[in-house]
Order: structure tokens, then C-alpha cells, then sequence
């Protein structure tokens, strides 16, 4: 068999940055100093990158004295502010760890990640109209021993302290290679994982984005999606480091209005989000009040894109440059996407092609051997932007890497003849629901800790708004009741409320295989034809 006929691309070979992401913020900074960093609207703050800088090396030296050193985590669990992004960029020039805390998080998943993160010292939001931050870690911290020593909310006299301090980065050693970031990632492989990625991974993951959107210094970014996820802090943050455009963070949370106002008042050029997002704001019943006209680009990503819904932000949105992305965690994120002036049908109907510097393959899911194009099989990635590993965990980091370096996605894919790829589905059970990774075990282990649950099984249905729902099969033991709100109520507080199942079935059995092995495939099924999802389920996606 000819190569060429062989399911491997591999993206155009192209100079990298070569810098660390505190060099890199150094570098804009001084090069267009009285460039826009970031606006936060909803926080009427402004920073130039020469600010940002100043706001990081205080930061940075505040971090020191406090006792975090280089390799050192630090946690940010907070909505979208200013603030995330300085101590991000702080960590960045003193070598902590930034730990990405999911502001959805509860007592429950807080105390997961404070335990495998070992983390030393946390930035939190007090409390917002959703959460009170400081309370549910004094509830944590209260029944548990942790290796956390500070934690500081934003807006308190011990934030202000940290930012009077004497601009200062750190004189010690930092590498391309040394890990910057950890992510919680539902993974591969079973219960959430801390994706170790280092400044070469996200710093040129970033760059590589930038290059693809021709992003330049005059570009400003609307970005709705979170910094907790790599849609906000790479493709988001990095991409604005890498080439010195600004960022505007329309609210704290999503808010199709905030956004359409942000883009007008701001003259954005570019607009992220996942598939929900562009779909609230094209139906927002305001929508025609704003002007769009500044819009030219922008990243649909972190769930399957309706391909009507792409067709209308081109138009509608005047994002004529609009591409899709795919990617995971664990390659930090981005592996294809598309580019700026692909036609429309590249554009909606496949995720793009290899990334620069990046090589793809699709694998036989058995043989592991590489199928020809057209054929579906386990997408697979190498290259300078695959994970170091999952933190703590070199059993699992091995199973999803192999001795030749190329990670196992777990997705499905076809590459057509061209080297364009499009997601045919999952090799494993990951629900992904509005962008955010849901994985069932998670929802499944604290589900059994319900005292009325005898055996649950948890899956994803397709659903119109978020591309998937969670789905919950429960058995209660013999003799017990319950009803669906009340599984709920037991969930509310305890697990993110996305992971809150919005099906919920009480079964006296699964279907099960001869063997005996439960078919989630059957339950998704059989809950399709009950609940009449038939259309949602064929509907095309990119």
C-alpha cells in the first residue's frame, strides 16, 4: 500500500517561538507596550501589556515571599476576571504551576483536585451570584489535611498586598519544557486526571492559532469561554500573548447580550465559543440591534458544530473567516483546524487538517495499524504539543502514549483523500456536553454513594442545546424508593451542576451482553426512540 493512500498527514514544518511564556509576555510587552492586554467589561478594568506585566512581576514576587517556588502549584478557582489572567501570567514568570480549577466545582470534585494537585496556595473568588468560593473551601479545608498553606481572594487587602509589591520576576531557570500548567481533564482512562502541560506545549500551541487566525496586534478577541478550560487559556490567552492582540472578556459568565454589546462597543475581530453559545447569541431576540461588522474570525470548538449554525455565524455574524478546531486536553489542546480562507464546505463539514508541525494518524481500533483514508478508525497525535503526562499517574500516561510518542485520542475519525479529518464519534463513553468533558464513571462513583442505589449506569443523549445530555440509569436496592428530583437534590452542591443527570430512568436491569457486559450503547438507544430525539441524533455536525 502507498503512503499516500495511508491515513497520516502531517501539518507543514514551520519555526516555532522557542520562548517561555513569561519571555513571550516580556517580548509584547515591550514591543507595543500601550497595546490592549484585556479589557473586563463587567469589572470596568483595562490593562495594557505593559501593565499586565507589572501586574505579574508583582505578583510573582508576592508569590515568593510567600514561600512558592518554581514547580510550586497554585490554584485559580474563579469565573472569568483580569485577575485569573495575572496570576496566570505571574505563575508563568515565577515557574509555579497554575492549577485550572473549574469554577463549576463543588465540595466534592474541590476536594479531589486540593488533594492530587498538591497544591500550595489558591486564588479564589470570595463569592459570586453563583457560588460562595470562600465558604465551600472553609468547608472543605474543615474536613480534610491538605498540603495548601494561602489562599486569597481577589479583592481582599491580602490581594491588594500581593499587587504592592515590588515589580520582581524570578531569577530562577525557567525551561520550555518545565511544566506550566495542570488541567483536570475527564481523560481516556477513567476519574479526572491533571494534565501536565509545559510552556513549549501552550506557548506554541497558542502561536501556531494565531498563525493560522493572521492574528496581529490590531485584533481583539470577545472571549465568553472560560480561562479554566484550554479554549480560554490557550486558544484564548496564548494566542493573544503570541501575537499581541487584546482580549475582551464580556462578563464573568456567558451572557449572549454581554457579548453581542462587548463585540460592538469593543470592535472585535474575532468572537470564540462553543456550538450553545453562538446559537443563544444568533437567537437572542436583540441580535439585529448590535453591530457585528468588526467581526472577521473566530473558533467554534469544544463540541460538535451544527452545521447550520456555522453557515449563520459567516453570514450573520459577518465571521466569514470562522474555523472549527478539534483537540484535547492533552495536546494542549489543538491538533486540526481549518483555515481562514477554506470554502464553506471545508469549513462546516470536516474539523480541518493537521496543525503545523503536527502529525495525525487514524489506526485500525484492534491492529493498531495505520487504515487507508476514507476508512474509520482511533485518531491518534504526535508532536511538540503532546502532554508530559498526567500528573502523578505514569501507569495511565502510558496507556494513552505509546513507545513512538503518538497519543490515543479515544475519538473516532475518517481522514478523507484531501487530509482533512472529520470526528465520526468516541472509541470510549466521554459525554461531552456544551464543551465541558463529562465522565460517567465520576457522575457513576458519587452516584453510589446515594444510600437508596444499589447499581447506576451513566451515558450521553444528544440534546439540541449542548450537543449531549447526561442520561442516569438507576437500580435502587429492594425495598427502597426515590424519584428523579431527589437524585438531583443529592447531586446539587456535591458534583457540578453540568454533571447533574437531566435523564434520569429507574430500571430493574441494563442491557447487558452474553457475557454479561452492560450495552450503554442499548440505553442510549432505547431512551432516543422514548424520547423521541430521533432528529437530534442525525442532525450534521462538522
Amino acid at each position: 500500500m502507498e503512503l499516500h493512500l495511508l491515513s497520516y498527514s502531517q501539518g507543514p514544518a514551520v519555526p516555532l517561538l522557542d520562548r517561555t511564556i513569561g519571555e513571550q509576555l516580556e517580548h509584547v510587552a515591550r514591543r507595543w507596550p500601550d497595546g490592549l492586554a484585556v479589557v473586563s467589561r463587567h469589572q470596568s478594568k483595562r490593562l495594557t501589556w505593559s501593565q499586565l506585566l507589572d501586574a505579574a512581576d508583582r505578583l510573582a514576587h508576592g508569590l515568593a515571599k510567600l514561600g512558592v517556588e518554581p514547580q510550586d502549584r497554585v490554584g485559580v478557582w474563579a469565573m472569568n476576571c483580569w485577575e485569573w489572567l495575572a496570576v496566570h501570567m505571574a505563575c508563568a514568570r515565577a515557574g509555579a504551576i497554575l492549577v485550572n480549577i473549574n469554577p463549576s466545582s463543588r465540595a466534592h470534585e474541590l476536594t479531589y483536585i486540593l488533594n492530587r494537585s498538591r497544591m500550595k496556595m489558591l486564588f479564589l473568588r470570595e463569592r459570586d451570584e453563583k457560588t460562595d468560593y470562600a465558604g465551600l473551601l472553609a468547608e472543605v479545608r474543615g474536613g480534610g489535611t491538605f498540603a495548601l498553606q494561602h489562599a486569597v481572594c481577589f479583592g481582599t487587602a491580602a490581594w491588594d498586598g500581593l499587587l504592592a509589591e515590588t515589580p520582581r520576576a524570578s531569577s530562577a531557570p525557567i525551561a520550555l519544557d518545565d511544566p506550566t500548567n495542570i488541567q483536570y481533564t475527564s481523560g481516556t482512562t477513567g476519574s479526572p486526571k491533571g494534565v501536565l502541560l509545559t510552556h513549549r506545549n501552550i506557548m506554541e500551541n497558542g502561536y501556531l492559532i494565531a498563525r493560522v487566525l493572521r492574528y496581529t496586534e490590531q485584533d481583539r478577541i470577545c472571549l465568553a469561554v472560560p480561562f479554566a478550560h484550554c479554549f480560554g487559556n490557550v486558544i484564548g490567552t496564548m494566542a493573544a500573548v503570541a501575537s499581541g492582540c487584546g482580549l475582551i472578556l464580556p462578563n464573568a459568565v456567558f451572557d449572549p447580550k454581554a457579548v453581542l454589546a462587548a463585540v460592538e462597543a469593543e470592535r472585535a475581530t474575532a468572537i470564540y465559543g462553543v456550538p450553545t453559545m453562538f446559537i443563544a447569541e444568533l437567537r437572542h431576540p436583540e441580535f439585529k440591534k448590535f453591530d457585528l461588522g468588526s467581526l472577521r474570525t473566530g473558533v467554534m470548538a469544544g463540541a460538535p458544530c451544527p452545521v447550520e449554525v456555522m453557515k449563520q455565524v459567516a453570514s450573520d455574524m459577518h465571521c466569514r473567516e470562522m474555523v472549527i478546531a478539534y483537540g484535547l486536553t492533552e495536546t494542549a489542546p489543538v491538533l486540526t483546524m481549518s483555515e481562514v480562507d477554506d470554502d464553506m464546505e471545508h469549513r462546516v463539514s470536516t474539523v480541518g487538517q493537521a496543525m503545523p508541525c503536527t502529525e495525525l494518524k487514524v489506526v485500525d481500533v484492534e491492529t493498531r495499524q495505520t487504515v487507508e483514508r476514507g476508512v474509520q478508525g482511533e485518531i491518534c497525535a504526535r508532536g511538540y504539543m503532546l502532554m508530559q503526562g498526567y500528573d502523578g499517574e505514569p501507569e495511565a500516561t502510558a496507556r494513552v502514549i505509546d513507545s513512538d510518542g503518538w497519543f490515543r485520542t479515544a475519538d473516532l475519525g475518517v481522514m478523507r483523500e484531501d487530509g482533512y479529518l472529520n470526528i465520526t464519534g468516541r472509541a470510549k463513553d466521554m459525554i461531552i456536553r456544551g464543551g465541558e468533558n463529562i465522565y460517567p464513571r465520576e457522575i457513576e462513583e458519587f452516584l453510589y454513594t446515594h444510600p437508596q442505589i444499589a447499581e447506576v449506569q451513566v451515558t450521553g443523549l444528544p440534546n439540541e442545546r449542548y450537543g449531549e445530555s447526561v442520561l442516569a440509569w438507576i437500580r435502587l436496592k429492594p425495598g427502597e424508593t426515590a424519584t428523579a428530583e431527589g437524585i438531583r437534590q443529592f447531586c446539587d452542591g456535591e458534583i457540578a451542576k453540568f454533571k447533574i443527570p437531566e435523564s434520569i430512568r429507574f430500571v430493574e436491569s441494563f442491557p447487558t451482553t452474553l457475557s454479561g457486559k452492560i450495552q450503554k450503547f442499548r440505553m442510549r438507544e432505547i431512551e432516543i426512540a422514548e424520547q423521541g430525539l430521533e432528529e437530534v441524533a442525525r442532525r450534521g455536525t462538522a
